[in-house]
């Protein structure tokens, strides 16, 4: 339900906040005062494209803002949720437009999409008039709608989770099967896995690997730098570390002879002598024992760039490889083995084929006559709506394809004809907008707000009549108010007569600025309303006395 509209320098509107109740809410006002601006603005705040001439002369920018209620909107409420937008059981929409044309929009303080606000504002809010946002005029809502009027929920239930188990069994099948050639993937699959087993290492042995390939290729570099390192440290020049140690050894004896604070420091030089002799001793070996083995090399070599190749081939690292294998092991033998299992599934997809067809030819049925329903029953509200003789047929025809569909097997389209002798057409070409809204609130009316949205809102419904008919569309709005929040754009009385609160648009002007005021009137403001409304310039006693008896008869 929508609790409140903010508006600020949109179009002629310098400022206003209207708060919002539930049942039928009327709007009137003089031509020209902008009585259709609340709806204007609930339709950008919907998703609608916007321009710069909807912000007001001289200011840089219009913000619009409403706040909904959505505590009896649980598919809005899991909207919100899905796409981390939610906050408890209420809903802000805002929105911002500049003069350069640019906008943004926010739900709930975030910055949101035009595509998300058009998502949410579907579920939560209807318009109905000379608009092209109008949810009834989706063929998808129209299926809907008939669903919700012939009480389908759990029949449309049982088809969808039937068809979703379909295609999953189908799907098994499919991944089972190998596709359309099992033997070709299980060849396939058989050499790839032949390949990953003889060459894929696991992490240790890839290390192992990659240091031996490292040393090999090196061998003769190492052999020759090994034996020059033992030449600088026991080799036959004086500078040899060996030869200097010594030096350094003997000398410091002396010098302890004469000062025994140095004995530490002596026995320092004595292990680094024998740390030397042990590095000389381990270097010496290495450099007798490197291999230089180019047989051994080239299969080390061959390993690695095998498994170079196989790494660039499933676009995984070299370490990766052996997760692989896993992975194609238990494919294979899947398919291997799938026999059984694809019998057991083949069994299964027939058995839900079956059950599917049995809902589905249910569904088609109670879709069937609750069209039948539907249309002799909008049918005869567009009579008493002022298009006497207009009919209204429910079109269902076969969905292509004979696969099972979560929808079921058929598509609406609703067909309407408004005048006597013409072809029904489909709902969303009706040309006239007057006689779309009336035709809109005759199927509201009759489905008695089955699509579950919690705001309805019906722009110059009342276009093109009067007299009963008007007295008429004003009962059958006050009957729709008392399943959900209606609002209604008018200019007749007897329309305006009907409202559970009433808003009055005005337009005010200084001599320099033109601004548009909205009042929410009290019982003695809708009886001077009404009475202009019905008066015109000139209100007298005899107006306001027929306004009165109006304003009372409706509200009794």
């Amino acid at each position: 339900m929508l609790t409140s509209l903010y508006v600020r320098q949109f179009a002629v509107v310098e400022e206003a906040e209207v708060a919002f109740g539930p049942g039928l809410t009327v709007v009137s006002g003089e031509t020209g005062a902008g009585k259709s601006l609340l709806v204007d603005a609930l339709m950008l705040l919907a998703g609608a494209r916007a321009d710069s001439g909807m912000v007001r002369a001289g200011s840089d920018r219009a913000e619009l803002a409403a706040e909904f209620d959505l505590a009896g909107l649980p598919e809005a409420l899991d909207w919100l949720r899905q796409e981390e937008l939610d906050d408890g059981q209420t809903c802000q929409l805002r929105r911002v437009i500049r003069t350069e044309g640019s906008s943004r929009g926010w739900i709930n303080g975030r910055p949101a999409s035009l595509a998300q606000m058009s998502a949410l504002a579907a579920l939560i809010v209807e318009i109905h008039g000379q608009h092209e946002h109008q949810a009834l005029l989706s063929r998808q809502h129209q299926m809907a709608l008939l669903d919700a009027y012939a009480g389908n929920e759990a029949l449309l239930a049982q088809v969808r989770e039937t068809a979703k188990a379909w295609r999953d069994a189908v799907a098994r099948i499919r991944t089972l099967s190998g596709g359309d050639d099992r033997e070709h993937q299980i060849e396939l699959l058989s050499h790839e896995l032949e390949e990953l087993d003889r060459w894929a290492l696991v992490p240790a042995a890839l290390e192992d690997l990659e240091a031996q390939h490292r040393r090999l290729a090196n061998a003769g570099r190492l052999a020759e730098g090994a034996n020059g390192v033992v030449e600088m440290l026991d080799g036959e020049s004086e500078f040899a570390i060996g030869r200097a140690l010594l030096r350094a050894h003997a000398e410091l004896s002396r010098l302890a002879e004469l000062d025994a604070t140095l004995a530490p420091t002596l026995e320092l030089l004595d292990s680094a002598q024998i740390q030397v002799g042990e590095a000389v001793d381990g270097l010496s070996r290495y450099a007798q024992d490197v291999e230089l083995d180019p047989e051994r090399l080239a299969e080390v070599d061959t390993h690695l760039t095998h498994l170079h190749d196989l790494s660039r081939r499933y676009r995984l690292p070299i370490g990766e490889l052996t997760a692989k294998a896993d992975e194609v092991r238990e494919r294979l033998a899947e398919l291997e083995g799938a026999g059984d299992a694809l019998d057991r599934l083949g069994r299964e997809r027939d058995r839900l084929r079956q059950a599917y067809d049995a809902a589905a030819a249910t569904l088609s049925k109670a879709r069937v006559e609750a069209a039948s329903r539907l249309g002799a029953t909008v049918a005869g509200l567009m009579g008493e709506l002022g298009m006497a003789g207009g009919r209204l047929e429910v079109s269902l025809e076969r969905a292509e394809g004979d696969e099972p569909d979560p929808q079921g097997r058929e598509r609406c389209e609703l067909l309407v004809s408004a005048n006597p002798g013409q072809p029904p057409r489909p709902l969303r070409k009706v040309a006239s907008g007057g006689e779309l809204a009336r035709i809109s609130l005759a199927i509201e009316v009759a489905t008695l707000g089955n699509d579950n949205i919690g705001c309805m809102i019906f722009d110059e419904v009342d276009t093109g009549i009067g007299g009963a008919v008007a007295e008429v569309v004003g009962q059958k709005l006050r009957a729709l108010g008392e399943r959900v929040q209606v609002l209604c754009v008018t200019h007749l009385p007897q329309v305006a007569a009907q409202g559970h609160s009433h808003l009055q648009v005005a337009k005010e002007s200084d001599g320099e600025a033109t601004r548009t005021r909205i009042h929410a009137l009290d019982a003695a403001g809708r009886r001077d309303e009404l009475s202009r409304m019905l008066g015109g310039v000139e209100i007298t006693k005899e107006t306001r006395a027929h306004a009165k008896k109006m304003l009372d008869r409706a509200q009794g």
